[in-house]
């Protein structure tokens, strides 16, 4: 029987950044598909964006994930990048590759990449549309159907099914009606995958 994960990402996430690259190499070599739902964090569920985090815990957030960037052999780049771009309608344009059947997992890295590693401002359309083009994709079609009615729905109905399933933070991955939060999880994930499923 196939392998389906369900995998709730942003672009903005930072954690889904550093970890999409062993998640990916994870599912092929379980010959597993991934179900993707782009999404924001989910408040409702218990969800925090850091910037709405004390300053202790939002300075150790900032160090573990340049520690856990290290080990993945990934550059994160902070400056002015959070103040400067909304990774929003990039996740837009991920969901259209997706509807449209196209490679999202490289879509993703490449937007990924731009916003974590070089810092561009992907939330400005022109930006988008020269990453998407680069990485071999037509940009502007993306971008235009990422605007899309159909586009907005889907996002919408994302969200609504990660908030039943109980996810509330990113990434969050989801075998056999089991939730892993963090790419810190791959590890539980990898267990499971292999039909040892850890139970605390």
């Amino acid at each position: 029987m196939t392998k389906t994960i369900d995998y709730f990402f942003g672009i903005g996430s930072p954690w889904a950044f550093i970890g999409l690259e062993p998640f990916a190499a994870l599912a092929s070599e379980h010959g597993a598909i991934i179900r993707p739902y782009v999404i924001p964090l989910i408040e409702d569920n218990g969800g925090i964006y850091s910037r709405n985090r004390p300053e202790a815990r939002r300075a150790y957030w900032t160090k573990d994930l340049k520690r856990w960037a290290a080990l993945r052999g990934k550059v994160l780049n902070f400056d002015n990048r959070a103040a400067l771009s909304d990774p929003t309608p990039a996740g837009f344009m991920v969901i259209a590759a997706i509807e449209a059947g196209k490679d999202w997992l490289k879509l993703t890295k490449a937007l990924q990449e731009a916003f974590w590693t070089r810092g561009e401002d992907i939330g400005n359309a022109e930006i988008r549309r020269a990453i998407a083009d680069a990485a071999g994709f037509d940009g502007a079609a993306l971008n235009e159907q990422g605007q899309s009615d159909a586009v907005q729905a889907i996002r919408k109905a994302n969200y609504e099914i990660a908030k039943t399933a109980g996810v509330f933070g990113l990434p969050t991955f989801g075998y056999e009606d089991e939730l892993y939060w963090g790419q810190d999880s791959l590890p539980f994930l990898e267990h499971h995958l292999k039909g040892e499923k850890l139970v605390a």
